[in-house]
């Protein structure tokens, strides 16, 4: 199959920032076809619906602004939602806004390629369905391809592998099991924590300890909830200048104008709180200076230390080869405890990796643990995994995988130098995941890309890119920002380190969500200045 008359538009993915693209061009009156990969709508929250999932941002942040009438429908019964509410929420946004209509699900994209002679992409599923489009926009997701660890023996274990962000929907019955997870990551520990009183026995295989804090999570009523309604006129505004895009921001003094005692006092009222907050939005020197680091790390330190009885599992439990905040900072509840537990063990598995699989179960310094399920929580190819998988190729064929594979660029995260019309929402080097309430950054991001569209389509051209020039302001300001930061000087997930041979840059731009929305409208009310336009 193919589309006989061009598209204006073509969007992948129905998440956050998807079902938002697909409402804003629907705005504009444009012709556009959108597909996901999923059954449904929900983006990481249809993926991602392991036991314990969760979200980290506070709910009255963590929603879309663009409709009073949806602000007013929607209650959230949490502070900070379960998966399964996250998910409702996004499909009541479809049906209120009759969105599916516009998808193929259960489709994914397979290639590419942008025609210069007629300056359309023309997109193809791994059906052989083909599409031809005017613009090509992707809302795939940072965190949206997962990484399986290449352990060999897989296909000889008898048991239950099981990847966390493609968990059955059906769910998997692990009441008495014997359980093997690897990987302490943000979602390995509310796995953990969640099924560690089901489970018959359960071994963690730890690679990096983790700095995790205690979540302070609150139920709501209809009558409760309605002072964050009564404040969402605030909110909708102050979210956009925050440094992270919560509805805290920094906002503690220097350090040195306090007292070791006013530090302590501050970094316990942090705690107490039981969110991002002691994070981004306690003591900004913390993420760049490595004394100061070295005192917030000794605090989380201590708070990790009084949770943990058994002597040999605390000291494993307890990060020290990074200072906190420079890796992803997770919430728990009741994770340390789940150590407490006579059911549950303990593997290092920095110094001694995970060997192979075996028909029983996992090998770690020749000692086989048998298991009836083994869960891997081992994360994402982020940033660039989504598109790199899609075969994306643009002027002269150049392909985007390629290019990645040698070095991670875009220009505001939004576009790339070479891809024409090619728009990446939540693309690497853009304030995505990492640093940036998502639902903040995604609708700003979106907005962005629907207004460049809206501003061809008036002035009547028909193709954008950015300059090779622009892209290399980007991509040098990118970098001498990050590398201010204790971030880059940690291995992990946010340089693109957990993938072998991935090129290592911070992927997420960390100048501020407020600082990166006046870049952009700069960019924008310049009339798009360093971008080539046709």
């Amino acid at each position: 199959m193919q589309n006989s008359k061009p598209l204006d538009a073509i969007v992948v993915g129905a998440g956050i920032a998807g079902l938002y693209a697909v409402y804003r061009l629907r705005q504009m009156g444009l012709d556009f076809q959108a597909f996901d990969a999923a059954s449904d709508v929900g983006g990481t929250w249809w993926w991602n619906c392991y036991p314990g999932a969760r979200v980290d941002s506070q709910s009255y942040v963590y929603q879309y602004w663009f409709s009073d009438e949806l602000l007013e429908e929607w209650d959230w019964s949490e502070r900070f939602p379960a998966q399964g509410e996250t998910e409702k929420y996004l499909s009541f946004v479809a049906d209120k806004f009759d969105l599916r209509k516009h998808y193929e699900f259960d489709t994914r994209i397979a290639h590419a390629s942008w025609d210069e002679a007629t300056a359309l992409w023309t997109v193809e599923t791994e059906a052989g369905e083909r599409y031809t489009a005017r613009y090509f926009v992707s809302c795939a997701g940072m965190l949206s391809t997962p990484k399986v660890p290449p352990f060999e023996g897989h296909e000889k274990y008898q048991g239950v592998i099981a990847h966390t962000a493609r968990w059955p929907r059906e769910g998997i019955d692990l009441k008495g099991k014997r359980v093997g997870v690897v990987g302490t990551g943000a979602t390995g520990i509310q796995v953990i924590q969640t099924i560690a009183g089901e489970v018959g026995h359960m071994t963690v295989f730890q690679r990096t300890a983790q700095y995790a804090v205690r979540m302070n999570n609150e139920r709501y009523t209809h009558e409760t909830f309605q002072k964050w309604r009564d404040q969402y006129p605030e909110l909708k505004d102050k979210v956009h200048h925050t440094f992270a895009g919560f509805a805290f921001d920094f906002y503690l003094p220097a350090w040195s104008e306090h007292t070791p005692e006013q530090r302590r006092a501050e970094m316990e009222k942090l705690w107490a709180d039981g969110s991002l907050a002691i994070w981004v939005g306690g003591y900004q020197e913390s993420l760049v200076d490595p004394a100061i680091n070295e005192e917030v790390s000794e605090f989380v330190r201590e708070k990790i230390r009084a949770q943990v009885k058994d002597p040999v599992k605390r000291e494993i439990l307890t990060p020290r080869a990074y200072g906190f905040g420079t890796y992803r900072v997770p919430l728990e509840n009741g994770y340390y405890e789940a150590f407490n537990r006579d059911n549950v063990d303990l593997v290092d598995v920095r110094k001694t990796p995970i060997e192979r699989f075996t028909e029983k179960g996992l090998v770690v310094d020749g000692k086989e643990y048998e298991f009836d399920v083994v869960i891997l929580a081992t994360g994402f190819d982020a940033g660039t995994g989504a598109l790199a998988r899609m075969d994306v190729r643009g002027r002269d064929g150049r392909s985007l995988t390629e290019l990645w594979n040698q070095d991670i660029r875009s220009t505001l995260g939004l576009q790339v130098h070479g891809f024409p019309n090619l728009f990446t929402v939540a693309g690497p080097l853009a304030p995505s995941t990492a640093f940036c309430n998502m639902t903040t950054c995604l609708q700003q991001q979106v907005d962005w890309v629907a207004d460049c569209i809206d501003w061809l389509r008036v002035h009547d051209k028909h193709v954008i890119e950015p300059t090779a020039e622009k892209e290399n302001w980007w991509v040098s300001h990118h970098d001498e920002v990050a590398n201010a930061t204790l971030l880059v000087k940690t291995e992990s997930w946010y340089t693109g380190a957990n993938i072998e041979g991935k090129p290592r840059r911070l992927l997420s731009y960390i100048g501020g969500v407020g600082n990166y929305r006046d870049i952009c409208d700069q960019v924008k009310e310049s009339g798009y200045e360093g971008f080539a336009v046709a």
